[in-house]
């Protein structure tokens, strides 16, 4: 039997660590008997599920209005559909609810879902309530009151009414909001 040289010792250690370290990253249990997978029965080294942040919604209205409006006033909200929309002739009705008109400015495809937002505020800023105008296009998938026959959201757009629910004062104002919009 011949003696390894050094160069055979030194790559004899080099696997011998490299299977040390492999053998630590195993899932086996551990020296003090704890399973390395935490329990779960799989090995530490699976690939676990990665935990994606759940979609948020549309942000809750003010509380108060920072800077009031003005009796009958509607304002816009800023959000991530505004500038793909054209919200005109709106209004505060005597019945405290909101009308106004979509119109579709980012292109010419059909509008699928949309929903028209409305929080409601005292003549003080304070916030009253909140209420929804939901719009879907014919098909399936639309659920009785939010199906739509007249006209269509695309092209010459769509007349809409948020209607108020019942506060304890008709409100003065409402600010809008655009939390969804689904082209095709």
């Amino acid at each position: 039997m011949t003696r390894p040289t050094r160069r055979t010792a030194g790559a004899l250690a080099a696997a011998a660590a490299v299977l040390v370290l492999a053998s630590g990253c195993a899932g086996g249990p551990a020296a003090d008997g704890a399973d390395r997978a935490g329990g779960s029965g799989e090995a530490a080294g699976s690939a676990a599920p990665v935990a994606m942040p759940a979609p948020r919604g549309a942000p809750a209205p003010a509380a108060v209005l920072a800077r009031p409006a003005a009796a009958g006033e509607v304002r816009v909200e800023e959000g991530p559909f505004t500038d793909r929309v054209k919200l005109t002739s709106l209004k505060l009705t005597g019945q405290g609810s909101v009308t106004g008109h979509l119109a579709i400015t980012s292109d010419v495809s059909d509008v699928l879902a949309l929903e028209v937002g409305a929080a409601y505020y005292d003549a003080n800023g304070h916030l009253l309530g909140t209420a929804a105008f939901p719009y879907q296009e014919e098909g399936e998938d639309a659920r009785g009151g939010e199906h739509h026959d007249g006209p269509r959201a695309a092209g010459g757009g769509i007349d809409f009414t948020v209607p108020a629910g019942r506060f304890a004062q008709a409100p003065a104002s409402a600010v809008l909001s655009v939390p969804v919009l689904v082209n095709e």
